[in-house]
């Protein structure tokens, strides 16, 4: 099946491809973080595997940025759409009583995690792309953990972490379930289930990352 990338249906449907992509990379780079609270050793292992497979840094990483770049682009290109095409002008229009601040300002919320993922790649990516194909230094497998840490040494690191982390709460609690249906998936026996494990999984993963950057602030005190 082909979808006309022209059309506005089309587009919305490649963009909720890429949000799913994108979901599931945040789940899997919450599990990798995670192990950073209990075991340094398991962060480490895990941290230097993704850091050396020739599969994930030449083939995974690069799909990932562009999956990144499309969703978000995507989602302007569809923003400057969905406002040209309202033709009909309301005297008075209640946002609210229509729909969640979420659905409303995903475009306000969409800028400023795209501005955190800017502050993420200097604070990891960069030294990581520096470290290796820069510097050509030396490959420690163990120095994952102590580089995590330096970075939540700094109170208003760790705050703009934790407000760009709700508000991708935020995001998603609404990005989810609109995904779903934008591919097709609507089940009047699974959509109820579905929007429990949106809701889940919009609260418990973006907070599990503010926790992990408060635990390493406290940690270090």
């Amino acid at each position: 099946m082909s979808i006309n990338t022209k059309s506005s249906i089309g587009r919305k449907v490649l963009m909720s491809l890429s949000a799913l992509f994108l979901l599931f990379f945040l789940l899997q780079h919450f599990l990798i973080n995670i192990t950073s609270v209990f075991s340094p050793d398991m962060f480490n292992e895990l941290s230097h595997f993704m850091g050396t497979n020739p599969l994930v840094q030449f083939a995974l990483q690069p799909v990932l940025i562009l999956g990144v770049v499309f969703h978000f682009i995507m989602g302007f290109v569809l923003e400057i759409q969905n406002k040209n095409a309202r033709d009909v002008k309301y005297v008075h229009y209640n946002g609210s009583a229509n729909a969640s601040w979420a659905s409303r300002n995903m475009l306000i919320s969409g800028s400023v995690i795209l501005l955190f993922l800017g502050l993420h790649f200097y604070d990891f990516w960069i030294p990581e792309i520096n470290h290796k194909y820069v510097a050509f230094l030396p490959s420690d497998p163990n120095r994952y953990y102590g580089e995590l840490q330096h970075k939540f040494t700094d109170i208003v690191r760790v705050a703009l972490y934790s407000l760009s982390f709700i508000l991708l709460a935020l995001h998603l609690n609404h990005g989810f379930q609109s995904a779903f249906q934008s591919v097709g998936f609507n089940s009047r026996k699974y959509t109820p289930a579905l929007k429990k494990i949106g809701k889940w999984y919009s609260v418990l993963i973006p907070l599990g990352f503010v926790f992990i950057a408060i635990f390493h602030y406290i940690n270090q005190l």
